[in-house]
Formats: C-alpha cells, sequence, structure tokens
C-alpha cells in the first residue's frame, strides 16, 4: 500500500523543521561568545519563528480538499511518520547537540553547518512534494522549498560577509 501525503501534512511537518531551526540557532547562541555572532544567532532563530508562522497561516489557508488523506489511516499513523521525520531527519537536534558544539566552532562553520542544514529540508522537501498529489496541494509545497531557498540566501549572505571580498577583488 502506498502511502499519499496532503499538502496539511507537509505543513505540519514544515511547521516542526521551523521550529527546530529557531532550536538549533538559539543553541548555536548559547555557545557563542561574541556578541555580534550571538545576535545573529538570535536573529536567525527569529526568522526561523517568522517561517514557522508563514507556513501555519499558509496552512490555515489549505482547502479542505487539501487537508484530506486518501490512505486509510485510522490511528493517524502517516502523520506520525512525518512527525518523526522531521524531528529526526532535519535540524536534528535529539542526538546531543552539543556534540558540534562541544569543541570550539567559528561562526562560519556554524553558518556552514546551518546551509547544510538548509539544502538538506529542500531535498526532504523535494521528495515530500513528490508523494503529494496535485489534487491535494503538491503546489503548495513550492512554497516551503521557496522559503528554505531564502533561508540558504541569508546564510550565504551572512557567511560572505564575514569572510570578506574574494582575493581577485582585493588587489
Amino acid at each position: 500500500m502506498s502511502i499519499e501525503f496532503n499538502a496539511d501534512e507537509i505543513f505540519e511537518m514544515a511547521v516542526q523543521i521551523e521550529r527546530n531551526g529557531g532550536r538549533f540557532y538559539r543553541l548555536a547562541a548559547k555557545y557563542e561568545e561574541n556578541p555580534d555572532a550571538r545576535r545573529l544567532m538570535l536573529e536567525l532563530a527569529a526568522r526561523e519563528n517568522a517561517h514557522e508562522k508563514i507556513f501555519v497561516s499558509m496552512r490555515e489557508e489549505l482547502s479542505a480538499s487539501e487537508k484530506v488523506s486518501k490512505t486509510f489511516d485510522p490511528h493517524g499513523e502517516a502523520a506520525s511518520y512525518l512527525r518523526a521525520l522531521a524531528n529526526g531527519r532535519v535540524f536534528d537536534l535529539t542526538l546531543d547537540p552539543t556534540d558540534f558544539f562541544n569543541h570550539p566552532q567559528s561562526l562560519e562553520d556554524i553558518l556552514r553547518k546551518a546551509i547544510d542544514l538548509e539544502k538538506d529540508s529542500i531535498v526532504f522537501y523535494l521528495g515530500m512534494r513528490e508523494m503529494v498529489p496535485q489534487k491535494l496541494g503538491q503546489n503548495q509545497i513550492d512554497h516551503i522549498i521557496k522559503e528554505e531557498m531564502r533561508h540558504i540566501a541569508t546564510l550565504d549572505k551572512e557567511l560572505a560577509a564575514r569572510r570578506g571580498p574574494p582575493a581577485s577583488q582585493k588587489e
């Protein structure tokens, strides 16, 4: 039996991923000694919170047909599966995140890690998009992917600002 997910279930997971992202950045801020870097991490956590609100709003705007699952699932196992994926697949803080922070991490390392996690989330959403039939709101998943792409652009801009101009532009 194949399981189809609807846009509502995907948005539920997107909300959880954003919560997990906020937790990641707040933890990074906790371990960051530089006040400017700490402020940046808290700003990124706030952006994750803002993205969470966007996804909540998008979820509320779904039509009734986009919330209906075609899979017989009287015990809500499909939604439980999605929650497990959101909690363990992207921004996994259940694996003792102090492992990442237990040795000194530069802000550049943290930004690179965050970019990698955002990339993972895009790949994940692209895969999930294929599991949502068009009639159940597949195109809504594109909004999530675009939002995650904006996350990467913001992180990349911050990373580039810390690196300075490329060697070819320094002369």
